[in-house]
């Protein structure tokens, strides 16, 4: 809206209120804008103005983010020349001018956890207290997600007396009531029912997970199997706007090659949450919402600078301590083991860390209209609404060091049991073999950018989301690139049929068809692979692949056309 002594000659619709929204950091706007559209739906008499405040250290991508929502924002500056009614904002940390009007200080997280350098002194405070200097003026009111964060406040700022309203979480309604689309949600991120979701959540600062390991997505990543397990990264949104997500791409690059899910700073990080299956964290306000969610966790980082004594100090009591020098899958594996507990164990965490689940946008609306001084709309109170399915951050995977084993059981029936990890996080070390356990090298040579690992794959696939259209054009593509690459020993192609071409570099060539549909030509590929190691005169017959709890009945058969 138009601002200033003249605003009414040039505005279109008619208010009664001003609302400001002061926009200081990355983090406390997003948090804004994620509750305040519930709170004003559809109501004419209040206007909002975004006010931007650059000073912070954290303040970068604020302003676009801004701007991409739509939002009409004035800068800070301007702000003395308009007589606002309500100053929101969920930084506390912010200089506002002189007036009357309340400002009302949102949470950017689950209440008061963490110490965090103040920026107006060489000392550090209490993320989320408002300074004195404007609790003095009466002016200020503190949203509060829980009763006992009252007494933590008046313990920690007596200042804080009587300026304290209590509304509950937004975002853990939200989180709450979407978990009926976790389902949707793990679609839209390329999961399957067979996929095990292991996110990792950092806060920010040298004693988060993120700063004291950030190796550990790619650790799990080398360790997990890929058909199995993916891997996920919710970064603090400090971490992206202090340090840019160019660094932060460049510092995770290995990792993101190898598939990592790098969840976004806005919004998209709270679907993921749902639809993860276990979290590996740190005292950050993200890993308290996961173990609210029933979520296992482990905490593989735990800072000095946690506030003693709240909500995420007894999740720290109670959860299992995730070693990043220990052996991620033996870890993961246990911390899955817990699932049907979580929530059980968690209950005291998730009963001290909100209160009056399912009415904090109703109580939080009441109190912006209170201090707004206008009668609530005659619409119903608002509730949680369900989030949004995210977008799928993860690049493709196009190579895999792929480990195997053969075995024979008692009725004469080949087993082939096949894990794959992507190289971009593995390496290309010798792996220790033996008679029926083999290591290779497996590429999508049109698809991956590294030439090295082309030049060393031992079988080369084509892609499975464009087969060949017809069985002699996939027969070409195989036998053309063992040519363009002659360290490959296998070619692998999917077919139309949803059968595969595997052509081996002695002339032979191999059809694989799975009984129940498609079959993956990496799969394929390892099955004949492991066949020709082990010394099988013939890659033929019915062959069973296990590929973590999946079970594939696979049918081998010798096939022509022969090598041009």
């Amino acid at each position: 809206m138009p601002v200033g002594s003249d605003a009414h000659r040039w505005r279109t619709f008619p208010s009664e209120r001003t609302l400001i929204v002061a926009a200081r950091t990355l983090t406390s706007t997003i948090r804004v804008l994620e509750v305040l559209p519930s709170l004003l739906r559809d109501d004419p008499r209040v206007t909002v103005v975004f006010a931007y405040d650059p000073t912070s250290a954290f303040s970068d991508g604020s302003l676009e983010l801004l701007q991409d929502s739509g939002c009409r924002v004035m800068p800070w500056a301007q702000l003395s020349d308009v007589d606002p009614d309500l100053i929101l904002s969920a930084s506390e940390n912010i200089e506002v001018p002189d007036g009357v009007c309340p400002v009302l200080v949102l949470p950017h997280g689950i209440g008061f956890q963490k110490y965090v350098p103040d920026s107006r002194s060489p000392h550090s405070r209490m993320s989320g207290v408002a300074p004195d200097a404007l609790l003095e003026t009466g002016r200020a009111w503190l949203a509060l997600s829980h009763p006992e964060q009252e007494r933590q406040l008046l313990a920690a700022h007596p200042r804080t007396a009587g300026r304290t309203l209590l509304v509950g979480d937004p975002c853990l309604d939200e989180l709450l009531v979407s978990t009926e689309r976790r389902d949707d949600y793990r679609r839209a991120l390329g999961l399957t029912a067979d996929h095990r979701l292991v996110m990792v959540s950092s806060t920010w600062g040298p004693t988060s997970l993120i700063g004291r390991a950030a190796e550990l997505p790619a650790q799990l990543l080398a360790a997990l199997p890929w058909d199995t397990y993916r891997v996920g990264l919710i970064l603090h949104p400090n971490v992206w706007s202090a340090h840019g997500a160019w660094h932060i791409r460049t510092l995770l690059a290995a990792a993101l090659d190898a598939g990592l899910l790098l969840m976004p700073p806005v919004h998209d990080w709270r679907t993921a949450l749902v639809a993860a299956d276990a979290v590996v964290g740190d005292h950050g306000s993200v890993t308290l919402y996961a173990a609210a969610l029933g979520k296992p966790v482990a905490l593989a980082a735990y800072g000095e600078d946690a506030v003693p004594g709240t909500a995420g100090a007894e999740l720290a009591d109670l959860a299992p301590r995730f070693e990043t020098k220990g052996d991620p899958l033996t870890q993961v594996e246990e911390l899955l083991r817990g699932r049907a507990q979580a929530s059980e164990r968690y209950a005291p965490v998730a009963a001290r860390a909100a209160a009056g689940h399912g009415t904090a946008f109703a109580r939080l609306r009441a109190a912006v209209y209170q201090l707004l001084r206008l009668e609530e709309p005659p619409t119903a109170p608002p509730t949680a609404r369900i989030l949004p399915a995210p977008g799928n951050p993860a690049g493709p995977v196009t190579s895999w060091v792929v480990r195997t084993r053969v075995d024979v059981d008692a009725e004469g029936r080949t087993h082939v049991t096949v894990r794959r990890f992507p190289a971009a996080v593995t390496g290309l070390e010798q792996q220790p073999e033996g008679a029926s356990h083999f290591t290779h090298l497996a590429v999508r040579p049109d698809e991956e950018r590294d030439r090295r690992l082309c030049e060393s794959a031992s079988v080369v696939l084509g892609s499975s989301s464009l087969p060949a259209p017809t069985p002699d054009a996939a027969a070409h593509w195989a036998w053309d690139a063992l040519a363009r690459w002659p360290g490959s020993l296998l070619a692998a192609a999917p077919l139309p049929s949803g059968e595969c071409l595997v052509a081996v570099r002695d002339g032979r060539s191999v059809v694989a068809s799975a009984t129940d549909g498609r079959i993956d030509p990496g799969l394929a590929a390892s099955a004949v692979y492991t066949f020709l190691r082990a010394g099988h005169a013939s890659a033929d017959g019915p062959v069973t692949l296990h590929v973590g709890a999946a079970h594939l009945t696979l049918l081998l058969r010798a096939a022509t056309p022969a090598p041009p």
